[in-house]
């Protein structure tokens, strides 16, 4: 086979590969792309707006009932940009692509698809209410799984072949030995034993990565309470809000953090629905609280909290608002800390990635697109220094489109 001549075209295939090799949670999502960001003169920053499904209700009889449509959205801002930058001379060009792709390729893409994966699994834990798990304990029996895809049953996703488990190194390890020699399948329990993966089973397509987030519970103290009664929505003429600020007392008095973005409570009497019967699951509805939480000198606190309870229409989630007074249950010890490996339907989170302009009178310039993904590559001389530098760029946003199919295991 002929030698390739090392092009920036071919460097930028070549980084887009093995940048897709290696990333883990935002493979297994929802991907978009948008070439509108490549258009002369479009800026870093454009807000997408992407519809979520419309839900109704069902009358009984034949009398029509006219019901408000409602139409939600999300807002999704394409605006991180990251990269990996280097110099290097024209003899690194005299290089066949395999080394090199081996000598700078594999570990620059390596390090900046590890950046991507932490930065969207990061951001994206903080809007998943469903948990099940003891943060500070490592997951690794069948039912702590088999209860996360009850999660997912209980609002309504689909039982497919995208539902993925993504643990980190200690729950892999842990939940490969605890499920060892459950499946019946001989392939299953040699991949477990050659490759020490889990691979698929329990509903779930298991999937390892470094990258899983920690989470520490705030240090909370006192008694929380609701504060005022029916805080929510009523769900009129099929109302849909996407958080709430709860009024709560009962904190312990004038502390900082008591709760912490990502801590995730119970309230009381306030019961999950199912989304399409409306019928209660049997269990508490699960809050997760959007920003840190500090409490005033009475222990009084303002959390704001999604998703909002709804207690009527098309967009009921809870059998009814709180009640005052009723009790506040964190999830997890005060200060403990938590690896947030999750499990999700691919549905339940978009990563948009989008074409940066190309610019001119460049010594290289390329991008490519591979499955959703977009990479730019840029090389030129710096005079200064008498150096070539190059540049590799990413942009991107993320969005949680359907967070209450997706739920948090806690390790």
């Amino acid at each position: 086979m002929a030698d390739v001549l090392l092009t920036p075209q071919v460097i930028t295939d070549e980084a887009l590969r093995i940048l897709h090799n290696n990333i883990v949670l935002t493979k297994k999502v929802s991907r978009q792309y948008d070439d509108s960001f490549a258009k002369s003169g479009s800026k870093i920053g454009q807000t997408l707006k992407i519809r979520k499904p419309v839900q109704f209700t069902v009358r009984s009889g034949s009398t029509a009932s006219l019901q408000d449509v409602v139409e939600t959205s999300q807002d999704l801002t394409v605006s991180t940009l990251k990269g990996i930058d280097w110099d290097f001379d024209d003899v690194d060009l005299a290089m066949t692509i395999d080394d090199f792709s081996s000598r700078y390729l594999r570990p620059a893409m390596a390090r900046l698809a590890s950046e991507l994966d932490y930065s969207v699994y990061a951001g994206i834990y903080k809007s998943v209410a469903n948990a099940v798990g003891t943060p500070g304990t490592v997951p690794s029996a069948a039912l702590t799984f088999l209860q996360a895809g009850q999660k997912l049953d209980e609002f309504a996703a689909p039982r497919d072949d995208l539902r993925h488990m993504i643990l980190n190194p200690a729950a892999q390890a842990a939940t490969v030995d605890g499920l060892k020699g459950l499946f019946q399948s001989s392939d299953r329990i040699a991949s477990q034993y050659e490759r020490g993966m889990m691979g698929q089973g329990l509903g779930w397509n298991f999937w390892m990565s470094q990258n899983v987030p920690t989470h520490t519970v705030g240090p909370l103290g006192g008694t929380p309470l609701v504060n005022g009664a029916s805080q929510g929505s009523a769900g009129a003429n099929n109302a849909y809000t996407a958080s709430l600020a709860l009024v709560t007392d009962g904190w312990t008095a004038a502390a900082a953090a008591r709760l912490k973005a990502g801590d995730v409570f119970t309230i009381a009497n306030v019961f999950a629905v199912n989304p399409e019967t409306k019928q209660s699951t049997g269990s508490l509805m699960q809050f997760v609280v959007q920003s840190d939480v500090s409490s005033d000198a009475s222990g009084n606190a303002t959390v704001t909290i999604t998703p909002c309870p709804i207690s009527g229409g098309a967009y009921q989630n809870v059998t009814a608002l709180p009640a005052d007074n009723a009790a506040i249950t964190v999830l997890g010890a005060a200060s403990t800390v938590s690896p947030v490996n999750i499990g999700f339907h691919k549905e339940a989170f978009t990563v948009v990635t989008a074409d940066l302009e190309l610019p001119k009178g460049t010594d290289m310039a390329a991008r490519s697109q591979y499955d959703g993904v977009s990479l730019r590559f840029v090389r030129d001389f710096d005079i200064t220094n008498n150096k070539r530098i190059c540049r590799f760029d990413i942009l991107y946003g993320f969005a949680a489109l359907r967070p209450e199919w997706a739920c948090r295991v806690q390790g």
